[in-house]
């Protein structure tokens, strides 16, 4: 099972639009989803900045920023 994380920031309607993208595919794709509040994780606030949502594979690689790359992701699932 492929493991997702999702970089978010409290009051951003681009985090809360992607996170509901994303649970709606959970069910058809069975990955899990980690979601990270930076206003929680003062340490990467700096890493990641303006840039939420941001979203990682497990291993750290950005498969899209702001909007969900529905092709991106996709591709990264049915990868393996």
């Amino acid at each position: 099972m492929r493991h997702l994380r999702l970089y978010t920031r409290q009051g951003c309607h681009l985090c809360e639009d992607m996170q509901a993208q994303l649970q709606e595919l959970q069910a058809e794709h069975g990955f899990t989803l980690e979601l990270i509040d930076l206003d929680r994780e003062p340490g990467m606030q700096s890493a990641y900045g303006r840039r939420v949502p941001v979203l990682e594979t497990a291993e750290g690689t950005c498969l899209c920023e702001h909007y969900l790359e529905r092709m991106s992701l996709l591709n990264y699932l049915n990868d393996g």
